[in-house]
């Protein structure tokens, strides 16, 4: 088994997940929001109504910032885990 390096790891998840909420914050801004969620939520056999709210560009940056550190840590445990596991061998 591999080691992993968790620090990559987590910058790898961390970084994907400030992407998305990125891509979502955009959707939001132009207005394509509503419209994403009911074809994503179609695909899930879903039907909701739901508000989006007004987009707020400190609500986006947080967003964003609150996604990248989440993904961070959860990507550093998983690499200290994968390298727990190797351990055995």
């Amino acid at each position: 088994m591999n080691h992993a390096y968790s620090h990559k790891v987590g910058l790898t998840l961390g970084g994907t997940a400030a992407i998305l909420h990125v891509v979502w914050s955009i959707l939001v801004f132009g207005g394509f929001a509503p419209s994403f969620l009911k074809w994503i939520w179609g695909l899930h056999f879903v039907s909701m109504n739901v508000a989006i709210s007004p987009f707020s560009f400190s609500t986006a940056i947080t967003l964003i910032i609150v996604a990248g550190i989440v993904g961070y840590v959860v990507g550093y445990i998983i690499g200290e885990l994968w390298n727990y596991a190797g351990k055995g061998k």
